[in-house]
Parts: C-alpha cells; structure tokens; sequence
C-alpha cells in the first residue's frame, strides 16, 4: 500500500493517512510518496511563494511522518504524466497494489486519476477538501444551487442534521516535535513571513477566534486594520482542514450554527463560499476550463488594452486604493479581500479587460491561489458567474477607498509617494498635486463616470 500526498500536506483530519495508520500491522513501516512538480505547477499559473510555501511544509511533513512510522519520499518530477509513470513503475517493482489519497477537485487531477486506474493501479480516494461532500447539498429538483444563499441555508441544514465527519488529533499517534534549529531552517525562502500549519493550529487560530471574530463582521472590509484570520494560504494547500476550522468554531461557539444573524456567524459565512465555489467546480467542471459560467457572456469582445493592462499589474492605474492593493499582491503575496473585489471590478468594469487575464495573473502572484475560489471571485466581480453581482454594480474606486481607508493609512504603507498628501485628498490626489506643483504620482488611466458609463453599454 502506497499513501500519496497531494494537496494536503498535513497529518491532523487527514482520511488517506488514517486509512493507512489503520493497516499498518506491529512494526511494519509504511511508505508515502509526494510528487514536486514544479513545471505542471508553473503550468497551472502558482505563485512562486505557493510553491515555496508547500515545499516547505512537505519537508516538515516527512519528518512528522517518521515519527508514524511512514517514509516519505519526495519526487522531483515535471508533469502529471510523469507522475504516473513514476508510479506505474514504483508500484510494478515494489509490489504496491493499492495507492490511496485524498481527491482532487481540478479537471486535470481527475483525468490523472483516471488515467493511473487504467494501468490496473487500485486507487483508493477520500474526500478531504470540503465540510460537506460535495454532490450533498442539491436543489429540490436534485441540481447545484446557482444562488449562494439558498445554498447556504441547504449547506447548513445538512450540517446540523447530519453532522460532518472530522479525525480528531486523538487519532493520531503522539510524534516527536520537530527540533527548533531544523524548523528554523526549514522557514526561509519567499514564504518566510507565514507561519507553519500547526503554529498557525497552536496560536494564531485560536487568537482569531478569541480576539478578533466578534469584531470581525465590523473589521473585515477595512484592509488597514489586522481584523481578518489570514487562514486562507492554508486552506488553499491543504495544509489545515475545512473540517478541523469548522470544530473550532463550534467548541468556542457551541450555538453558532443557528445564530446566523451574529457577528461571530459573519466568518463561518466566509468559509460556506468556499464550500460553494468547490462545490460549483465539481458540478461544473467547465469552470476548469475558462468558461464563463454564464454562457451568454462568453463571446463578449473584451478591449484587452495591453498598456492598461500593465498599468493595473504594476499599480499604475492613478486610483491609490487600486494601486496600492496592487503593490499589496506584489510585495506580499497576499491581498485582502475587500481590495480583490475593488481591484478585480477595476480590471474588467472600468478598463474592459477579460477576468481571465485578472485570474490568471492573481494565481501567479497570490500564496493562497487556488483555483475554485479565484474563478469563484472573478466571475463574480465580472458578472459573468454564478451568483454574480448585476453587471451594472460597478465599484467606485475613490468611494471604496474613502470607506474603507478614511485616512489612508493603508494606502500610505504601499504608497509612500502619498505620504505627505491631506487625508480628504488621498483617495484621488490629482487635483491637489496639480495646484501644488508636486510631481509625485502618475496620472488616473481612465475617468470613474465615463469608465462606469462605458462599461454598462458594453454589458448591455
């Protein structure tokens, strides 16, 4: 038997790895395998500080798993069909007749998996990726939801009448910690400045939970203050369980799966779209293949200004909470999630460039990329998607920078240009460094009002 990592590189709420703890007889040693395939990665667009990020923790993984007496090897190796082939010959020459794993959602992980059972390899899969398997929360004519809220109340009716399976850490063997010079050294590189998975467990999960979620609903949207978990690098590598967040939650608050209407809800309602975009990929695999999900929208002959386009890749748009959203992206890896949404309706409603291009290029650059949450959001921003906002909700820039950064606090951290410009003319500081004959920030590449107008004829 073979245990095959993927996207779920942790040892707490993980089924394959207990399926496998529970056949390993007296002292046999069992063996895993997990597969470093940079180009395939590269290929499907991650971040270079993704793929940082998971190398790291499957280093850290194979020390954990030692410690449980599995070997971990990992296989350098370039694509998906360079994996089977490792693995056709890997299981021929050691006797290996069943190999098991967590499922993958993404289209060409499924086709790999297909393609592996044809070879006479038994693949034994479990799903490890969602709170509820997907396929149960239908319609009452059997079907996905297209509408986030209905799903949401159906998601949440399943829960609390059937519960939701979760591998406590009881389950697991006690192992050694790793020792701290080995974990100090595993945690450099471009993801240095995040925390490994069960530090992030230990200390800053509970943190959250403790301090900062009952303001969460209040101090989500404004992306100068630390008010969000920053748990979604984690989730989107499978370094922690859907599951597990979801026991956390209800151990601090045992009534929360009712008390929809509390702020403590407003988070969990964070984590029920998660489970609708994986859910709406599973139902819709075209979603894997840049697709609108909205077909109607599918032929609309976007601009694809290449000049704008860079403009709004290297914070160059002259709107400073898109800018220095965008410098946010580059700097860190990361962007809050009120930002996205303000920086995503910039590219495709008032510079008209196709939400692929927006997607592909946030996959590249974000260390939580992941495929089913970023189509999930982009569509939504371009109105072409499922649950969309209506085409001709179109954010204002300047009015989202002037809720949400009053003072410009956070533009001021990206933009330090801006740094000596009046609060009440941060948000657009043309008029102001114009009559004061400053040279210090470059110009709006489109006017709101005539960029609105445009986009809603070419909607229409």
């Amino acid at each position: 038997m073979l245990l095959w990592f993927r996207n779920d590189l942790r040892t707490h709420d993980n089924p394959a790895l207990q399926y496998v703890l529970e056949r390993l007889v007296g002292s046999d040693s069992g063996r895993a395998i997990f597969f470093i395939s940079e180009k395939q990665w590269r290929q499907h667009d991650w971040s270079e500080i993704k793929i940082d990020f998971i190398i790291k923790h499957a280093k850290k993984l194979a020390t954990e798993l030692a410690s449980l007496g599995i070997t971990l090897e990992l296989v350098k190796v370039d694509y998906f069909s360079d994996q089977l082939a490792y693995l056709d010959e890997y299981c021929e020459r050691l006797h290996i007749k069943e190999v098991v794993a967590n499922s993958e959602l993404e289209y060409n992980e499924q086709q790999r998996d297909k393609e592996l059972a044809k070879k006479g390899i038994k693949l034994t899969l479990f799903e490890a990726d969602v709170i509820v398997p997907k396929g149960e929360v239908l319609n009452q004519s059997g079907s996905m939801f297209r509408v986030f809220t209905p799903f949401k109340r159906a998601w949440l009716k399943y829960v609390n009448q059937f519960g939701f399976k979760y591998i406590s850490k009881e389950n697991l063997p006690e192992f050694s910690a790793l020792e701290t010079n080995k974990k100090h050294a595993l945690n450099q590189g471009l993801s240095k400045a995040w925390l490994f998975a069960d530090d992030f467990e230990r200390d800053q999960l509970p943190l959250f939970l403790r301090s900062k979620l009952p303001d969460y609903s209040n101090n989500r949207d404004f992306p100068g203050m630390a008010g969000t978990s920053e748990i979604s690098p984690y989730l989107a590598a499978g370094l922690i369980s859907p599951r597990y967040v979801l026991m956390q939650l209800i151990n601090h608050y045992p009534d929360l799966l009712m008390a929809t209407d509390s702020n403590n809800f407003a988070w969990l309602n964070e984590i029920i779209w998660r489970e609708f975009y994986r859910h709406l990929m599973f139902h819709y695999p075209k979603l894997c293949k840049h697709q609108c999900f909205n077909s109607k929208y599918q032929q609309l002959h976007w601009h694809n200004d290449q000049q704008k386009f860079a403009a709004w890749q290297q914070a160059k748009t002259g709107y400073p909470l898109v800018d220095a959203a965008m410098r946010q992206l580059s700097q860190t890896g990361w962007m809050h999630n009120r930002l996205r949404m303000v920086v995503a309706s910039f590219l495709t409603k008032h510079i008209l460039i196709d939400w692929r291009w927006g997607e592909k290029y946030f996959m590249s650059q974000l260390i939580d990329g992941d495929l089913a949450a970023n189509n999930g959001g982009w569509q939504w921003a371009a109105s072409t998607g499922c649950d969309a906002q209506p085409y001709f909700r179109i954010f204002n820039p300047i009015r989202q920078s002037e809720r949400f950064d009053a003072t410009g606090d956070f533009i001021r951290t990206y933009l330090p240009e801006l740094a000596e410009v009046p609060d009440k003319h941060i948000h657009f500081p043309h008029q102001y460094i114009a009559n004061n004959n400053l040279n210090i920030y470059w110009p709006a590449i489109v006017e709101h009002k005539q960029a609105r107008l445009q986009a809603i004829a070419f909607y229409k």
